[in-house]
């Protein structure tokens, strides 16, 4: 028997940022994201050795241990081994013996929430095997809290609840703690034209994101007034996304881009840098009505918005650069997990 799972990454299209702590609890955030057909992979292969395998195949890496309750956090592989040690702690299921492999279509550190959707695959399939009591709403939070809490990883809210509902989503994030995922029913060739306008540019480097969600974080905790009414305004933005998207106002989405990679740049030091904003500069003279770095930023994905027939010049440009467009279409399931016979 192999269980398996897949979660699909998510590109930010408006409000990313608010849902960090403590921006989300004092004033609330809200954020619209989309699933794309990239993937977080996770498959279990049940064992009665009393032994536990762990294989990462994207780091190359592999780590093996007897039978045990609690994997020790340590720096490798952490986040296989906090889905397993929640698990095994809050549904005292006793130590199990298994081979968990994962994979991933990008990665890591590259912004499209590489970290969360991993956690979501991994746990999905936990919750495939065991045949765990778990919705939605409940595998996003446990998610959120096996990183956040368990791990004390920096991040925001919204890659756990993106991964695991799919599609494209305005998500708010109450003070209250609360969250409510708002599946948005655009049509469908508004879809496709959504599509045929974005871009999705590889830099080729890597960030650590915690350090600049930590700045991000006690900006807020301090109440820099510049970091502050930035967030402020990409939650409205993100309002204004969700409204432009469902009237299939392209030339607003664009705008709104735009408009909110400058404030994300106000959030803290570090989401932006010199190659970055080359890379910008060059694909609005191009023809780019908007764009932004994916995830808390410094390097990973870019995003831009082009009409159609701007898209070869746009890409032009990008070709002066070391990174790499990468093709994508909008996926609109999210976690799916399933069984075979091995």
């Amino acid at each position: 028997m192999i269980i398996r799972s897949k979660a699909p990454f998510r590109l930010g299209l408006a409000g990313g940022g608010t849902d960090v702590s403590p921006y989300s609890d004092q004033y609330g955030g809200a954020v619209l994201n989309a699933t794309v057909n990239l993937f977080a992979f996770a498959s279990i292969v049940p064992r009665t050795d009393g032994k536990i395998k762990l294989l990462a195949a994207n780091l190359n890496q592999a780590l093996h241990f007897e039978q045990t309750e609690s994997l020790p956090i340590d720096g490798h592989l952490d986040l296989q081994k906090g889905v397993y040690n929640r698990i095994v702690r809050q549904f005292n299921t006793g130590p199990l013996s298994f081979e968990l492999t994962t994979q991933m279509d990008v990665p890591s550190g590259s912004g499209l929430g590489t970290s969360s959707t991993l956690v979501v695959a991994i746990l999905g399939a936990f919750v495939e095997w065991l045949k765990l009591p778990l919705g939605d709403y409940d595998i996003a939070q446990l998610a959120f809290s096996i990183e956040r809490e368990d791990l004390n990883m920096a991040g925001g809210k919204q890659d756990q609840y993106a991964a695991t509902f799919g599609g494209i989503n305005f998500i708010e994030f109450n003070a209250d703690n609360s969250v409510i995922v708002n599946p948005l029913r655009i049509k469908k060739e508004w879809i496709n034209e959504l599509q045929m306008n974005l871009v999705l540019f590889y830099t080729k480097t890597s960030r650590e994101s915690a350090k600049i969600i930590e700045i991000q974080a006690n900006n807020v905790s301090t109440k820099q007034v510049k970091p502050v009414q930035a967030m402020h305004l990409l939650k409205e933005q993100a309002f204004g996304m969700k409204e432009a998207l469902m009237r299939g106002d392209f030339s607003l989405i664009g705008e709104l881009l735009d408009s909110s990679w400058q404030e994300k740049k106000k959030m803290a030091t570090g989401i932006s840098n010199t190659m970055i904003d080359e890379i910008y500069d060059c694909a609005k003279q191009a023809g780019a009505l908007g764009g932004k770095i994916s995830g808390a930023g410094g390097g990973g994905f870019m995003i831009f918005f082009v009409d159609d027939h701007k898209r070869h010049a746009l890409l032009q440009c990008l070709n002066q650069f070391q990174g790499e467009v990468w093709n994508f279409s909008i996926c609109e399931e999210g976690l799916t997990t399933w069984t075979i016979d091995a």
